[in-house]
């Protein structure tokens, strides 16, 4: 998923199977093509060779990044000698110019990226060095997050925000006088869906454009339709799975809330990086929102009265009678930060991500901003905030705590090249424009 912009978030995961061998040779060749047609025909971003001094490093990260950027700072003050620089891209641009670097040799010391199988991708092509715990102490780190970044039985990145399950945010006020409450099940979903458009409102504010948005229902509806185990086979490979029925029905669900109309009649021309869909929330015209928890903080820099007044959160639905355990979460975990197997400035990547990230005083940052970081041992420091995000901190870390799976984002969780044919047929299927059967018929061919 999602490339999501935050000011401070991004969540835990579980363990996703290992590719099959086929499809694992099928996409380093697919990478490796893309890199090399992108060293023939184009060079990287304007300045991002050369940018940094001799004994400096260049980092990529996405935009609204506040707190990583602090810790830079705070780095290059300690290291004037040795200084990084950063540069931010907007979400829907970022993976594509990373591509392009990497095939012209103009990649950054240091990359942000989300783990999972477009990471592996960068990995099997050689791109991006192990770190140890030596380096850069990885046992500090919450393992369930590690995991998405672990491959081979090593780690290939740092996590570098916080923990960002998809939970469903709503307007309290609109929710209030159109006679809902938040929906603990499906069916109350679609109940709520009905009288939030008798109301005139839309009923949830979705960013269908980005495409990933919409994808976030699907991964929940397939995981309550038919637990974890399905999602876990299609990610190690199978590509027969997902043609199994609870496929077909997540994506019947998926049209279901469209054709009642869930997301309105404009969804389609919403993007999320331009703030749109978070706007329609809290200025009332939307009752509900699915999103990761950096929401949290975006809502809170945009509106901070509706936030403190206004704003509730809670897990997605359950779906009665489904085969998944409605405590299972799904989202991105916290995004890293990897080392570039050619940089030339190593022992100074290594001082910065041992040091200077998730830190103490980071970790504060991520608390005070809303955002629960992914570490071990913080059950102390959520006691002692006074501020009025505790009941969001505490509502996001006992949601995790307590998942018996979190889900990686199938877009990240699955090689990069299956990437874009998964977020064309979800679009697709948004849309009705292809029968709930042939997502999953269209995905394996793809997976072939």
């Amino acid at each position: 998923m999602h490339g999501f912009p935050v000011l401070g978030n991004s969540g835990s995961s579980r363990t996703v199977g290992r590719p099959g061998t086929r499809r694992a040779a099928a996409a380093a060749v697919t990478l490796a093509v893309a890199l090399g047609l992108a060293a023939c025909g184009t060079s990287g971003p304007a300045g991002s060779a050369g940018e940094a001094s001799s004994k400096g490093l260049t980092m990529w990260a996405l935009t609204d990044q506040t707190i990583l950027k602090q810790s830079v700072d705070a780095y290059n003050k300690d290291h004037p000698d040795q200084k990084i620089t950063l540069r931010l891209f907007a979400n829907d641009d970022y993976k594509q110019k990373l591509r392009v670097a990497f095939g012209a040799n103009q990649a950054p010391d240091l990359f942000f990226n989300w783990g999972g199988g477009a990471l592996n991708d960068y990995v099997k092509a050689g791109k991006v060095d192990a770190l140890t715990d030596a380096q850069v102490d990885t046992k500090r780190f919450t393992p369930s997050v590690l995991k998405s970044a672990t491959f081979g039985g090593k780690v290939y990145g740092v996590p570098a925000n916080g923990l960002a399950p998809v939970v469903l945010f709503y307007n309290k006020k609109v929710l209030k006088d159109a006679g809902v409450a938040p929906p603990k099940t499906y069916e109350d979903l679609l109940a709520a869906v009905k009288k939030l458009k008798a109301d005139g409102v839309t009923p949830i504010s979705l960013a269908a454009n980005s495409k990933w948005p919409t994808l976030m229902y699907l991964e929940y509806l397939l995981d309550r339709v038919g637990g974890s185990q399905v999602f876990e086979k299609i990610a190690s490979g199978d590509g027969s799975a997902w043609k199994d029925p609870a496929v077909t029905q997540a994506n019947a669900r998926l049209q279901e809330l469209a054709k009642a109309g869930a997301f309105g009649d404009n969804a389609s021309s919403v993007n999320y990086d331009q703030g749109a869909s978070t706007a329609l929330l809290y200025t009332g015209k939307a009752g509900m929102e699915l999103m990761g928890t950096w929401e949290y903080a975006n809502l809170v820099k945009a509106a901070p009265d509706f936030a403190k007044k206004d704003l509730g959160y809670v897990a997605f639905p359950s779906l009665p009678g489904g085969k998944g355990d409605p405590k299972n979460i799904v989202g991105n975990p916290s995004n890293f930060l990897s080392l570039n197997a050619a940089g030339k400035n190593k022992q100074a990547a290594l001082t910065y991500l041992k040091k200077y990230v998730m830190n103490s005083s980071q970790v504060d940052a991520y608390l005070a901003a809303g955002s629960v970081p992914p570490v071990n041992g913080l059950e102390p420091k959520l006691a002692t905030v006074t501020s009025s995000d505790k009941g969001w901190l505490t509502f996001v870390y006992g949601l995790v705590q307590n998942a018996p799976g979190f889900q990686l984002s199938w877009d990240q969780a699955l090689p990069s090249d299956l990437a874009d044919p998964l977020l064309t047929n979800v679009d697709k299927s948004f849309l009705r424009q292809i029968r709930p059967e042939a997502f999953g018929t269209n995905m394996s061919e793809a997976a072939k």
